[in-house]
């Protein structure tokens, strides 16, 4: 049985994304673009410092950045 996604910050997201080889490419308001440039793949993350991100918008980074679900468990 697969395990229920942690509820994580944005700043947890963002220090595993960079891990993986994810940068910054720009900033809309509170919404950061990260970009892996060996894969190609792109993520938004929307940045509420303090706030944990909604269990649907997790899902959403963790399958647009390829990155395996298991990463994003501490």
């Amino acid at each position: 049985m697969a395990r229920k996604l942690p509820r994580l910050q944005a700043n947890e997201v963002i220090r595993i994304l960079q891990q993986h080889g994810f940068a910054l490419i720009s900033q809309r308001g509170s919404h950061q673009k990260w970009r892996n440039d060996d894969t190609g793949k792109q993520v938004i993350v929307p940045y509420h410092k303090g706030k944990q991100l909604p269990v649907g918008t997790l899902r959403s980074i963790i399958e647009g950045s390829g990155i395996p679900e298991e990463k994003f468990h501490s």
